[in-house]
């Protein structure tokens, strides 16, 4: 099957959907990705909790996640996940771009910045012939903040690949969980689609507000269509403002118990009365705890703070397990593809008045083996507890030790869909960890952020990292080794390097070890080779020119090779068996290429240091990376023959390329791919100067 021009993709869509994304529509699974906020590694039963309660220490509080444990008996726990910063808006927008922090477009502490307009999970499932919903918070739709049309919300979701939403759009409206009453931080607004909900929604905890809704959606999806779904919910709690349901979960679950949409303005849930901020779970509301570790003394009661926060963290379980009735109810539990994840590490706020005790994390060691919380970039503010369920491919109660990240769901819900995911991603698919199928490959796991302050100077915490200052910080994995960097000044800094598997708290620096000197360079080259500077988000080793590789004997040319499929984008060809494979010297050669996919393999040789311009152009589509950075993506809606121009400080010698490409009707070389060292003479390196690794 040939490469299709997207004229008549959608034509083709509707005439071959049976074949045209490699399997069945009745295989896809249904996919239902659950994100919370702010929860902690360590608040999850089957991840830590459960080991507090076992010790019996009556000095060490515990809560219950009953519902999320049977979900990863049912299922798997990622004990090695990671979020791709330490705080929501970059976290949320590197999972739905498929893109590391490095690519993103939203980064540090970027509130309500409108997602950059590419693939995004919702717009490559839709395409995959998914229904696709985003409901609970949203927050990276727009602000002028940001852009001069940010108030228009230009990335609101059903710009973004969603074909509903119900929830919050913007981000602070998630730090309040009533928003008619407002309790604590003012009324709320609640968006259907781009419409605003102003009345009706009295006594609406959001948790069950969110919850009843998705059931909704999920029920009238399966009953009324025949397409398989894509669900993005996204609740707004545990995170600050600590507040109670209004009274205890619905009895039973599913499709006829649990929390149910009843849709009438006043009582748009079956939860919408009693008293709002009021219902403290039972197992929670008389709790005690040894708070001076001794036997002899009375306990005292848990302070309210934290009840509350265990109400929270309950109330999801409880929402998780009605969810999964609903599917059972539904005859679609076994093909469906449900994730469970937190978007950072846990918190420390509780935007509670005076009168309630600071909300601090070491009241569970809510950050569980690890150091660090949000806003940190050590293990405990970016491991997240990920659970899978999906009975159809993955076996019960397995657990995946593999490192991963974020952004690894894209490419991977587009292989469980059938189809290869978009050449710009820097996700890894995850399939064959999941299901133990095939091989699984290493993920790029990799963390750039920016936080002022100092890390909190809990006692659980190793003396280094109690109070350490933050600034500028990134934190890479390769293997059992973490590379870790706080307040960093330039790229010579060097790395922390801990044996994650051996050192959870990231107590001992194996930097001086003389055996990891290698390694130490490796994470300095590749830190620099796996990301592109963003002006909104200024590093300090944005201007250090990207490290060339060692030094290798090559010969002038390239490897071409040639693919076959139909996909709606330039699809990550790496992940494909060529058709045929050949060695080229001369771009010309290409000027009578077949219509199809195509990758080219090869060097560039940079003569000095220095600045250099790269130009760009596509007569379909086409992406180019140098090293693992993303240096052009022409792929989603690119203007064909448009220029594409971008300045790279690069280090002497060679930097390997790949540039992937669409070859439609007509002749021609299909791109023009052009670089200028503007810093010290104007010389044009044309497509021809690339190079092969003598074999």
């Amino acid at each position: 099957m040939k490469y299709v021009p997207n004229l008549y993709f959608l034509v083709l869509v509707i005439l071959f959907s049976q074949t045209i994304y490699g399997q069945p529509k009745a295989e896809k699974p249904n996919i239902l990705f659950i994100l919370v906020d702010d929860l902690g590694y360590g608040d999850v039963g089957v991840f830590f909790q459960n080991e507090r309660r076992k010790r019996g220490d009556d000095s060490e509080p515990w809560m219950a996640t009953p519902h999320l444990d049977q979900m990863a008996y049912e299922g798997a726990m990622l004990t090695n996940h990671y979020v791709p910063a330490p705080v929501c808006a970059p976290s949320r927008a590197s999972l739905l771009s498929g893109l590391s922090q490095g690519h993103a477009n939203v980064r540090d502490n970027q509130f309500d910045k409108a997602l950059a307009n590419n693939h995004t999970l919702g717009s490559v499932l839709r395409q995959a012939g998914y229904a696709t919903a985003l409901i609970g918070k949203y927050g990276l739709q727009g602000s002028a903040k940001w852009s001069e049309n940010g108030d228009a919300w230009p990335a609101q979701p059903l710009r973004r690949g969603f074909d509903y939403f119900y929830g919050y759009m913007r981000h602070g409206d998630g730090h309040e969980h009533y928003p008619n009453e407002g309790i604590y931080r003012g009324p709320k607004t609640v968006y259907e689609n781009t419409t605003a909900i102003k009345t009706g929604l009295d006594k609406s905890y959001t948790t069950d507000l969110w919850t009843a809704r998705a059931k909704k959606w999920i029920t009238e999806q399966v009953k009324e269509d025949d397409k398989p779904f894509f669900m993005f919910l996204s609740y707004d709690t545990p995170h600050a403002v600590l507040e109670l349901p209004t009274q205890k979960y619905p009895e039973g679950g599913g499709l006829e118990g649990g929390l149910q949409w009843l849709g009438k303005a006043g009582k748009m849930i079956n939860t919408a009365s009693g008293t709002p901020d009021s219902y403290m779970h039972p197992d929670y509301k008389s709790a005690t705890y040894d708070n001076d570790k001794n036997k002899d003394t009375p306990e005292v009661a848990w302070p309210e703070t934290y009840k509350r926060y265990a109400t929270s963290v309950r109330r999801i379980d409880d929402a998780v397990g009605d969810i999964f009735k609903l599917l059972e109810d539904l005859n679609i539990d076994e093909n469906t593809l449900v994730v469970f994840a937190s978007d950072n590490g846990p918190s420390k706020e509780s935007y509670l008045p005076k009168g309630y005790v600071e909300n601090t994390p070491d009241f569970f060691n809510s950050f569980g083996p690890f150091d660090g919380i949000k806003r940190d970039v050590l293990e405990g503010g970016l491991r997240t507890p990920l659970i899978v369920r999906w009975p159809a491919k993955v076996a019960r109660n397995r657990v995946v030790e593999s490192p991963s990240i974020f952004y690894d769901w894209l490419p991977t819900f587009t292989e469980a869909a059938g189809l290869i995911p978009p050449a710009n991603t820097d996700g890894t698919s995850l399939i064959p960890a999941l299901t133990g199928l095939g091989k699984q490959q290493e993920s790029i796991v990799y963390v750039e952020y920016f936080q002022g302050g100092i890390t909190p100077g809990y006692k659980e915490f190793a003396k280094k990292n109690q109070n350490r200052q933050r600034g500028q910080m990134q934190m890479i994995r390769k293997g059992s080794y973490v590379g870790l960097r706080y307040d960093i000044q330039s790229a010579d800094d060097d790395f922390e390097i801990y044996n994650i598997s051996k050192d959870k708290q990231e107590e001992y620096n194996l930097a001086e070890v003389e055996t990891l000197r290698e390694l130490q360079q490796l994470m300095k080259d590749e830190v620099l080779q796996l990301r592109m500077p963003d002006t909104s988000a200024i590093r300090p080793y944005d201007d250090t020119p990207i490290p060339s590789v060692k030094d290798l004997d090559v010969s002038k040319g390239y490897t071409l090779k040639q693919f076959e499929g139909l996909f709606p984008w330039l699809p990550k060809l790496d992940l494909m068996r060529p058709v045929s494979e050949r060695k080229l010297t001369d771009v010309n050669e290409m000027r009578n290429l077949e219509d199809g996919l195509y990758l080219i393999e090869a060097f560039i040789q940079v003569p000095e240091d220095g600045i250099y311009v790269f130009k760009f152009t596509a007569k379909d589509k086409g992406l180019v990376r140098l090293h693992n950075a993303l240096l052009y993506d022409a792929d989603y809606k690119y203007k064909t023959n448009k220029t594409l121009e971008k300045s790279v400080h690069l280090k002497k010698g060679l930097h390997p390329i790949k540039i992937y490409f669409t070859k439609c009707k007509g002749a021609g070389v299909p791109y023009e791919f052009k670089w200028t060292n503007g810093n010290i003479r104007k010389e044009d390196y044309n497509n021809n100067i690339l190079y092969n690794k003598r074999i």
